[in-house]
């Protein structure tokens, strides 16, 4: 009988460790998921950043572009093309 109740008491002994290690692992779970919401907040804020960043480089780009650098003539030129065919598109359909 009481090779019954050693495995009883052996048992009981896994099953709390058992417990305990879930419980453990629960607490892990729920710091990793922390972690990863933070983790996506930081990665939102930078993909928010660089769409701004892209957006005033390319304000900066046309600017520049605007002033006159060489290297940006053409680009000048096919942007202020493009402005004048707006304008006149515009100034077509008020005159309708």
């Amino acid at each position: 009988m009481s090779e019954i109740a050693e495995i009883i008491d052996s048992l009981e002994n896994r099953i709390e460790k058992l417990f305990i290690k879930i419980e453990r692992l629960e607490q892990d779970s729920i710091g990793l998921k922390t972690e990863l919401e933070n983790a996506m907040a930081v990665i939102q804020k930078k993909s928010d950043e660089i769409v701004t960043l892209k957006s005033e480089c390319e304000s900066l780009k046309m600017a520049n572009s605007l002033l006159g650098g060489e290297e940006n003539k053409r680009d000048t030129k096919l942007k202020i093309n493009s402005l004048i065919r707006e304008i006149d598109y515009c100034i077509a359909q008020l005159s309708d």
